[in-house]
């Protein structure tokens, strides 16, 4: 971490800290997110390893880059390229027009099909978790923690996944074989939040969440044996 220098707080999660950050070689702005280890037994959370495995395999135009990993005596720390704020922020400073809700739009699907072409599924997919560039123009997706690699056939996989106004039916169903519809579901969500300026699903639990869905959607389930194991 000697090359680099904290310029101030930007964040703090469950695993960590993102502070603003300078590298003092090239005068570069950068993100800097300290990794707070689980205890002496336990060692770096999973959803920091798999971040770095993961971007280290995602390198696109749409998706924060991550330009170093560093590790001190302390911590573990990642180094993000820095964008300017995220598009919840964004959209409350921001007004979005049609045209710059279908540019962002298709920079988001540009960059989740990159994903699911490489078998990635981010599995987070939220307004924080999209950032705006200083001019406006350009929007990435970060936050790679809870993104895996997915294969053929499906595994089963954890169903507590996705902040919940963005949480796909399958998955609020207790679905444990999802792909990457999981991924558009979020998406549309998004979509729909920056036209009525508004979430579109504002449940405060997982049944309410889907009451919510079933109440505004026309849906009809084909259930398989085994997929939906609370409707079984």
């Amino acid at each position: 971490m000697d090359n680099y220098v904290k310029l101030e707080k930007l964040g703090e999660g469950t695993y960590g800290v993102v502070y603003k950050g300078k590298n003092k070689l090239t005068n570069e702005i950068v993100a800097l997110k300290k990794i707070r280890s689980e205890g002496d037994d336990e060692g770096l959370p999973a959803t920091a390893i798999r971040e770095i495995s993961l971007l280290k395999e995602l390198c696109h135009p749409y998706i924060v880059s991550l330009k170093d990993v560093l590790m001190d005596e302390t911590a573990l720390h990642l180094v993000f390229e820095h964008m300017s704020m995220d598009l919840r922020k964004f959209m409350d400073v921001r007004e979005l027009n049609a045209e710059k809700i279908r540019s962002f739009l298709y920079q988001i699907l540009v960059a989740i099909l990159f994903c699911h072409k490489r078998r990635v599924l981010h599995r987070d997919l939220k307004p924080q978790n999209l950032l705006v560039s200083y001019d406006g123009r350009i929007i990435k997706i970060a936050d790679f923690g809870l993104g895996r690699a997915f294969g053929v056939p499906l595994r089963a996989y954890t169903h507590e996944v996705v902040t919940l106004w963005y949480r796909a039916p399958e998955i609020l169903l207790g679905g444990l074989r999802y792909s990457c519809p999981v991924d558009i579901w979020s998406i549309a969500c998004i979509f729909a939040e920056m036209v009525n300026k508004r979430p579109l699903f504002q449940g405060d639990s997982e049944i309410d969440q889907i009451f919510r869905i079933f109440r505004s959607v026309d849906v009809s389930l084909e259930i398989k044996h085994g997929l939906l194991p609370y409707l079984n």
